[in-house]
């Protein structure tokens, strides 16, 4: 690829992405687009903007760059959470340290890769993009001391600065757990395989063993039960009730044409209703959770339990042992957050797990294969000798300029993105079926299949098959990897530059737009008349945007030595981030769960891989350059860098794994002395309820609560009462005199055309 190809390639997405930056900067004005830009505001404040006409809603103007900017770190952790933080804290260690690679190697690699043989040097738009890359530079040059040198710099300079991130967010997590409230998780464990028993019950079997073994520190505990579809009909009913409250707090102003009946539907104030809580299995039976009965319990329990501890050292002591000698039964470990709890997979038996994961673990490997097909072809798309050889007809198409330029500097990360957009789908759906039992370690488990996937084909696929697989099998000789890498990341390097421009200025306009968003808000407004809903609300997805800034960073450190031209493209990218990045978490996502800075021993230990994997293809590229004093130099490099690995993970990951008894022991103290713990303890069993037990009844604005009793035993015309929760809530008199009006304009239509 020449440099005229790139240009073109960087003229198309910075005119993309000027594109929708602008359009955003009107779309966001817009009252009709509110809910899309201002989603996380909306669902909690509930305010509507009046489609007042201002001239400003149609100009474009970066004030919201300026407000991005102004958030501080603690309104970010107050609103967003910890995750958001640590999220963000990934954009700023990747902004400094490409900074410093980008004046190391730009200024001083740049020019030697340029000028490392004798050649006669073309225009610059004329120039290849190879002249800027190590290849350029002859054998035995005595210039690559430099190169050496700028390795141990940039080597240096992330490993600093890793050791100062990892220290700042082990403070954070430490303050998230010590200083926030009370959190039921805490107290509470989440027992799996619990064995069967014809004998008793798994209640009762709980309750004997916890009793039994730890009866200094068990305070209670509440079974999960096999009820998926009922538990959709009560998040169905929960949804329902937030939206008739939303109705509630909102002006409506509806105006009925004259000469219209009105038919009881509409144009009257509706009834606002609360949610009943209580208890009501599939067959709308209620369920008693004392039942003796054990036919009943067996039908309905199954193999998992939330135990409820007196004190958080208790339950932390209780999920790290080991129950009993069948290390398969009376599996504990800490529950997840009362709102991160996967209900769907608690009842999925715990011997099956690792089935599970075995099948997902293939299918994620398929997949893998499958997607090679796609690689392949653009990788074709970057070889025009070999593309006009396979495609006869192309050869006049590709010999205009502009053609070829667009083919081979555009078009092949266009195919490969949006080729992409299919896997973090099919990594959450892989990660749903290994059982997780929370929706923040389903989503961790998805980043990480993810990370894997994008880092295998995006990087290490196109390397080699653009390079090395077409010339020698590299699975006959393993030992020879490094040098074959040498060879194919600086003549692959064209591509990743392209690649950046397209997956990462491109889609960063595109996260900011809410394309996605935006096209399903019109299409439900104005085509399936659906009113704004305030608690559709996406959370963050943490899944997709942290293994695309650990991938751009192993793109940026492969390429930081070898083809430096990557740096300012890379930088760009990270500013623009850091921007796009904090105006959606403030604006447009809504935290329900988190998992407490989880994510950044991931990216610790994606940083390492990529600066190791750098090392690696350095040490390759100097031998075969021949030049032995580099080589020799990069050996200890390489042994730095994995020790200090080690010393972060024996120093800061263990914080990330579990909680200290220190800090668990003083917290149970003060909350002893102060006179908490009772409170909490009571509020352990509604915070884990999967069948709410309150008896809150029907509260009606204008109808008495008799009469709504009586019209709803009547509805079904057999005398019984509708068990459901949202069925309790239906206006059913309201429906019955809609009935009688529109059968009476029925009968006056019929005798008007009878006259």
């Amino acid at each position: 690829m020449i440099i005229s190809a790139l240009l073109t390639s960087a003229g198309i997405n910075i005119g993309v992405c000027a594109l929708l930056l602008s359009l955003y900067s009107i779309l966001r004005k817009q009252p009709a687009n509110v809910n899309v830009y201002f989603g996380r505001r909306i669902a909690e404040e509930h305010n509507r903007l009046r489609d007042a006409f201002v001239l400003e809603r149609f100009v474009p103007s970066p004030s919201w760059i300026l407000k991005a900017l102004q958030y501080t770190e603690e309104e970010i952790l107050a609103v967003a959470g910890l995750d958001a933080v640590v999220f963000l804290r990934i954009v700023i260690f990747s902004i400094r340290i490409f900074s410093i690679a980008a004046v190391v190697c730009v200024f001083g690699i740049l020019p030697l890769n340029y000028f490392g043989q004798e050649m006669e040097h073309r225009k610059i738009p004329s120039e290849s993009l190879d002249v800027f890359t190590i290849g350029n530079v002859v054998e035995r040059s005595r210039w690559l001391w430099v190169h050496c040198l700028a390795l141990y710099i940039v080597s240096c300079s992330a490993c600093l600065l890793l050791y100062f991130e990892y220290k700042r967010v082990s403070k954070l997590r430490l303050i998230h757990v010590t200083r926030s409230g009370p959190n039921p998780s805490h107290f509470t464990v989440l027992v799996r395989g619990i064995p069967k028993s014809t004998e008793e019950s798994h209640d009762e079997s709980v309750t004997n063993f916890f009793t039994k073994y730890h009866a200094s520190s068990y305070l209670s505990h509440q079974i999960v039960f096999k009820a998926g579809k009922v538990q959709k009909m009560l998040s169905g009913a929960k949804k329902v009730y937030e939206k008739f409250m939303h109705v509630k707090h909102t002006v409506i102003e509806k105006r009925c044409k004259a000469g219209v009946y009105r038919c009881g539907l509409c144009g009257c104030s509706s009834n606002s209703f609360q949610l009943i809580r209580t208890s009501f299995d599939r067959n709308g039976k209620k369920i008693d959770t004392g039942s003796s009965d054990p036919s009943i319990r067996e039908h309905e329990e199954c193999g998992a339990s939330f135990v409820f501890f007196k004190t958080r050292y208790g339950a932390l002591v209780a999920s790290e042992i080991l129950q009993t000698w069948n290390p398969m039964h009376w599996v504990t470990e800490l529950a997840p957050a009362p709102d991160d709890v996967y209900w769907s997979n608690l009842w999925v038996p715990y011997r099956l797990l690792w089935m599970r994961r075995i099948a997902t673990l293939l299918l994620s490997i398929v997949f893998m294969f499958v997607f090679l097909i796609p690689v392949t072809f653009v990788q074709g798309m970057t070889q025009l000798d070999k593309l006009q050889q396979r495609l006869p007809f192309l050869k006049g198409i590709l010999k205009k300029r502009f053609v070829t330029q667009i083919v081979t500097g555009y078009l092949p990360s266009v195919i490969l993105q949006l080729a992409l957009y299919t896997v973090p789908p099919m990594m959450m759906l892989f990660s749903t079926m290994e059982g997780p039992t929370s929706r923040s370690g389903r989503k961790r488990s998805a980043c990480c299949k993810v990370l894997y996937f994008t880092i295998w084909n995006v990087f290490f696929v196109n390397v080699l098959s653009g390079s090395v697989i077409s010339q020698i099998n590299i699975l006959s000789s393993p030992k020879d990897i490094p040098a074959q890498l040498a060879k194919a990341v600086p003549s692959q390097a064209t591509f990743f530059i392209t690649y950046v421009l397209t997956s990462g200025w491109a889609s960063l306009s595109s996260e900011v737009m809410q394309l996605f968003g935006l096209i399903w808000n019109m299409i439900s407004k104005y085509i399936l008349g659906r009113e704004e809903d305030p608690t559709a609300v996406l959370t963050f997805p943490y899944h997709t945007e942290v293994p695309k800034l650990l991938l751009f960073g192993l793109l940026g450190f492969t390429c930081s030595i070898l083809a430096p031209l990557i740096l300012p493209f890379l930088l760009i990218y990270f500013f623009l981030g850091y921007v796009v990045y904090r105006n959606q978490i403030m604006n447009v996502y809504r935290t329900r769960y988190e998992t407490g800075g989880l994510m950044w021993p991931i990216v610790h230990n994606t940083t390492i891989f990529s600066l190791v994997l750098t090392q690696l293809i350095c040490l390759g590229v100097f031998s075969l350059k021949e030049s032995p004093i580099a080589a020799g130099f990069t050996i200890p490099l390489i042994l730095i860098t994995l020790l200090f690995n080690e010393y972060c993970r024996k120093r800061f990951h263990p914080l990330f794994k579990s909680f200290s008894a220190q800090d668990l022991i003083d917290m149970d103290r003060e909350d002893q002395q102060s006179g908490k713990m009772e409170e909490i303890h009571k509020h352990l069993h509604t915070a884990y309820s999967q069948f709410p037990h309150s008896t809150d009844g029907v509260k009606i604005n204008d109808e008495s609560s008799e009469e709504r009793a009586s019209s709803s035993s009547q509805s079904d015309g057999s005398g019984k009462k509708l068990s459901h929760p949202t069925l309790r809530g239906l206006p059913i008199a309201r429906l019955q005199k809609a009935v009688k009006t529109v059968c009476l304009v029925v009968s006056l239509q019929k005798r008007d055309t009878s006259v």
